[in-house]
């Protein structure tokens, strides 16, 4: 028990970033013991090391760096009397020398008998800022030479044996109990804390015969990066299920939960799905940021005539939307910036989506639950009932959906939906195989917009070349031998790779006097498309040359992502 007030419980009680009630639980359970307290509120998973350090920034007025911030050169660490076992047992880093003042980096920034130490053996002034202690002994590690990293110095306190019999023992309490010590929700914090700040949108843990294999998904690639120990997989597992309130005894049968977490001031949402595989449960946990969605038109990346046309589409009082890709495309996201753009009070929108990934004001949604009979079908004939001006189904799965989905459109609704084809015209085919009427589809549909999304160049480390052989014939009439473009070297900024973010490139067609007539004759998609071509549609592959020869992405992510038009 606490003598007197810490001065990190008060700080973050004043700011509501734990509860008296965390830190009376934290002392009876002696989680504290003598520990900095804000090393044991992150070890113990009750706060995140960023918001930790994001809050005592605030109030210490000290700045709050990490790693990638450091200074790559010039480290003051050789002319100081200070050794390497000082800087690793008292968590600190000098970083800078200048004007007779040493910054150094440090988690606690309550350790004043510290400061005052390396003032005496510096004879400087001492100038503090905040970093995690991740960062800082991996600071101290790669100045040393030894390499060491942060994985390896995390899973290090966690005992081969212990570990062993969370696999060999079958009762839940014994794998809750690992689960639910200091080092392994430490490690799993880390993971989950590197997927978001690297913008990962999934993060998957699978297991292998000797292996444990982890893998995130930036800018919709997978990336391999550094795995626990195949040792630990089991605890892992479980301290994820404990987080997702998923059943930790059952290892037999797949599993679907949600975390939901706040971190670096951001409300993340993660679904948990569990698969047991020949060697242990594989996990993927898909990130949702609540405040990072994108629900502006004018920022994903629309040419702007197709912007203005979509927009006029979307004003239209009834008739339906379609919007059409792959999964991983981008659909949800223009669907509800398109939701966005018409929400106003005089409108009621309801949706109907397979998972409602993010909440729109003012706007109705529901989850569909087949397991008690919501489905799509179902969900969208109460739908109707409910009186509304603007409805979106999640996506047309069934010949039931579809024409229900038109129905409403032919009555007065205004209807947004997403189905899985390779283009535009290839939307109105499959209605068709799903035994709508060509008569309704041609009175119904207002547009089609096809689209996918393209990894976008990294501005810090872009660079400008010339398009030469192969490449260039790619383009066709779009590229020419010695054509400037530009590509990224891979930085710091966006992990080497040299795209940071993405953007869609689109392909509207719009249902005219024409199109509707080859609908009604039910015509090839082949020749739909050709003839919204001749009234000025802009391909997938188009619109991604356009953004290749404007600097945004390059002629392999347009290749990568799209089909020959001559296809």
């Amino acid at each position: 028990m606490l003598k007197k007030i810490d001065p990190v419980e008060k700080i973050l009680l004043a700011h509501q970033k734990i509860s008296a009630k965390t830190l009376e639980e934290m002392k009876q359970h002696n989680f504290h013991n003598g520990k900095y307290l804000g090393k044991a509120l992150v070890e113990h998973g009750y706060i995140h090391v960023n918001a930790l350090l994001e809050t005592l920034s605030r109030d210490l007025k000290l700045e709050f760096l990490k790693l990638a911030d450091y200074p790559k050169d010039n480290l003051p660490v050789s002319g100081l009397k200070v050794s390497k076992t000082f800087l690793t047992e008292k968590i600190v880093f000098p970083l800078k020398l200048e004007n007779g003042c040493l910054t150094v980096a440090a988690f606690n920034p309550f350790n004043h008998s510290v400061f005052e130490d390396m003032r005496i053996a510096s004879e400087k002034d001492i100038r503090l800022v905040l970093s995690s202690e991740d960062d800082i002994l991996e600071a101290i590690e790669t100045y040393y030479g030894e390499g060491v990293s942060t994985m390896d110095r995390m899973v290090e306190n966690i005992q081969d044996d212990d570990a062993a019999r969370s696999d060999e023992m079958d009762t839940a309490e014994h794998i809750r109990d690992m689960a639910s010590e200091a080092p392994v929700i430490k490690l799993v914090n880390h993971i989950l804390s590197q997927a978001i700040e690297l913008g990962a949108s999934d993060i998957h843990l699978e297991p292998f015969n000797d292996d444990l294999v982890l893998r995130y998904r930036i800018d919709g690639i997978l990336h391999d990066f550094e795995a626990p120990p195949k040792r630990l997989q089991s605890a892992i597992c479980t301290r994820i299920k404990i987080m997702a309130k998923l059943d930790i005894s059952e290892r037999r049968l797949p599993q679907d939960g949600r975390i939901r977490l706040k971190t670096s001031g951001k409300d993340i949402d993660m679904r948990i799905s569990t698969l047991p595989t020949l060697y242990g449960e594989s996990v993927v946990m898909r990130i949702l940021d609540r405040g990072n969605i994108t629900v502006s038109l004018d920022h994903l990346g629309f040419p702007e005539k197709e912007l203005g046309q979509f927009v006029q589409l979307i004003q239209k009082p009834y008739g339906k939307i379609l919007v059409t890709g792959p999964t991983g495309s981008g659909k949800t996201t223009t669907l509800y910036a398109g939701l966005q753009k018409i929400n106003t009070p005089d409108k009621k929108i309801i949706t109907i989506e397979d998972p409602v990934e993010y909440q729109l004001r003012g706007v109705n949604q529901i989850h569909v639950k087949p397991s008690i009979g919501l489905s799509f079908a179902s969900g969208l004939r109460s739908i109707v009932r409910q009186d509304p001006d603007v409805i979106m189904v999640g996506e047309i799965r069934d010949s039931e959906t579809a024409d229900i989905s038109i129905q409403a459109a032919l009555t007065g609704h205004l209807v947004f939906s997403t189905v899985h084809t390779n283009d535009s015209a290839g939307a109105v085919t499959r209605l068709q195989d799903m035994g709508i009427e060509s008569f309704l589809i041609s009175s119904a549909l207002l547009g089609v917009l096809a689209q996918r999304l393209v990894r976008t160049i990294c501005k810090h480390c872009k660079e400008e070349y010339e398009l030469e052989g192969a490449l260039a014939e790619q383009m066709g009439p779009w590229g020419r031998s010695g054509l400037k473009v530009f590509r990224g070297k891979g930085c710091k900024h966006c992990a080497n790779t040299g795209f940071r973010g993405r953007m869609g490139i689109y392909e509207l067609l719009i249902v005219d006097d024409k199109i509707r007539e080859l609908i009604l004759s039910s015509a090839s998609s082949h020749l739909i498309r050709n003839q919204a071509r001749k009234t000025g549609m802009k391909t997938l592959r188009e619109d991604g040359w356009d953004k290749v020869i404007r600097g945004i992405t390059t002629v392999e992510e347009v290749l990568r992502v799209t089909l020959d038009d001559k296809n």
